[in-house]
């Protein structure tokens, strides 16, 4: 599967998880592809992550780099030592290294409250640099992901700038959900040992006795991108750009919003070993195999005329949770439908789902957690799949669906806006339904015309075919990348 690219390009690549070793969210599932689909391509990319003790070292065997080992680090007082193993990402020539630094990274979560963060992350950008070092290796490309990793920039050009070997090295600062920044109090400045640098860090933060991570990569990376063109200018606004509207306004020429891909290798009904019958665009009448077999193990009625809403979300306020109380109750009413969600997160919006399924036993099952084999038996059994998010940087769970023909009801926001086309009777053109207001009324409006356009099968099954042929594959997406890497190497 070699992709065509003009140069072969050396990425160092930093991500505080990455798929299948550690995950809480779809950065992960992002930096495995673009490792993946990257080195494919043939480029020289290594991804650097930590080693969390939460990471099944038995099921992916590590081998220790024994050119790095108790690698010894000061940040303030404190003297910390790190060893590097690495691996490869699965289906692919990718190399990963690991920091390995039980005093750090043996904690319950990944992402903690504990009163080291700062150095847990801090230790991350540094030992990126170290281990470049220690192998000689000067990327092209340092591709950094998140808060986590946005004081490697201030690193490079600071503590590191004595070395010829990063002369040529640029970055690139992907910001995949803005509300997460990594603020800290002021005074870590000292723990990170870089006070002596307070210059390189917001005067407006520090006046004020903060720190951010993310403010602080946004302001030194070369360039920055984020997960949809939507989203990139959504960022640029008081209403979504979290209080750093104003530096992406005056960096607006240095960002790019690039669309996540899908690995369609993953999600695929044509080979979905999770699914109870694989279907694909020309055997679209086995899709219904797998609605029946999913209400039915879940306690519900089959019947091929109800349509069936799935969801797949983290229940959150971002992901527009709080529509469903008030929302659901209208549409229990007025249709028959049935709703089959799967979710866990904040505990007042699991106790308005139990609720609203004690109420609808017939309508309505919420399973709480995580199961992948289910996630994907709600991708392929649905009709329906919901998606009302008051913000969503990309989103995957939509793009999974219109591949599995299990027609998208979104927000008009970031990701979703530009993947999702709402769907028009006059010329019968469009991939799913559209709502922009994010209230209960709106998200009904939509619902209601999806609801009422599944009665007409030949049209329904017209809008499931054009979800289907839509293409946001990474093979599709990893070009905007390298163009991106390519065009700032030329600079």
């Amino acid at each position: 599967m070699e992709l065509k690219s003009a140069s072969k390009m050396k990425i160092g690549f930093i991500s505080s998880e990455i798929y299948p070793f550690s995950k809480t969210g779809g950065l992960a599932d992002v930096a495995f592809a673009l490792g993946k689909y990257l080195a494919i391509n043939g480029h020289d990319i290594r991804l650097i992550t930590p080693l969390y003790s939460s990471i099944d070292t038995k099921r992916y065997p590590l081998k220790r780099l024994k050119e790095i080992t108790e690698v010894n680090l000061w940040f303030g007082s404190q003297k910390y030592s790190f060893t590097v193993y690495i691996g490869l990402i699965p289906q692919s020539k990718a190399m990963i290294y690991f920091i390995h630094c039980p005093v750090l990274y043996d904690r319950g979560a990944l992402y903690t409250n504990d009163p080291d963060e700062h150095i847990r992350f801090g230790l991350l950008n540094r030992a990126a640099l170290e281990l470049c070092q220690k192998l000689q290796w000067s990327p092209d490309i340092f591709h950094l992901n998140d808060w986590q990793t946005g004081l490697l920039p201030v690193y490079l050009k600071t503590i590191y700038n004595w070395d010829r070997l990063f002369d040529q090295c640029r970055t690139v600062m992907t910001i995949h959900n803005i509300g997460y920044q990594g603020r800290f109090k002021a005074h870590v400045i000292n723990d990170l040992s870089l006070s002596e640098y307070h210059q390189w860090f917001d005067s407006s933060d520090l006046y004020h006795g903060h720190l951010n991570f993310l403010r602080t990569g946004l302001l030194h990376a070369d360039k920055i991108t984020t997960v949809s063109e939507t989203y990139a200018r959504e960022i640029q606004t008081a209403d979504f750009g979290e209080g750093l509207q104003d530096i992406l306004q005056g960096r607006a020429q240095d960002l790019v919003g690039i669309l996540n891909g899908v690995d369609y290798e993953t999600w695929n009904p044509q080979t979905d070993p999770w699914i109870s019958k694989k279907y694909s665009i020309n055997r679209l009448k086995d899709k219904k195999e797998n609605k029946k077999f999913l209400v039915e193990r879940l306690g519900l009625s089959y019947s091929k005329n109800t349509p069936l809403i799935g969801m797949v979300t983290r229940l959150a306020g971002q992901k527009g949770i709080e529509l469903l109380d008030g929302g659901l109750q209208r549409l229990f009413a007025e249709h028959d439908v049935q709703l089959i969600i799967l979710g866990s997160g904040e505990q007042h919006f699991e106790r308005v789902l139990y609720q609203l399924q004690l109420s609808y036993p017939r309508q309505m099952v919420f399973y709480r957690g995580y199961d992948t084999e289910l996630s994907h038996q709600i991708e392929a059994g649905a009709d329906i799949f919901l998606m009302p998010s008051k913000y969503e940087p990309c989103g995957l769970n939509q793009i999974y669906s219109l591949k599995y023909g299990t027609v998208p009801v979104v927000r008009k926001t970031g990701g979703l806006a530009d993947t999702v086309d709402l769907y028009d009777w006059k010329t019968q053109k469009g991939t799913g339904f559209v709502f922009e207001h994010f209230s209960i009324k709106g998200m009904y409006w939509a619902l209601d015309y999806a609801i009422n356009t599944f009665k007409y099968p030949e049209i329904w099954k017209k809008i499931m075919k054009q979800a289907m042929n839509k293409d946001f594959s990474w093979q599709k997406q990893i070009k905007h990348y390298e163009n991106l890497f390519e065009s700032i190497i030329q600079e």
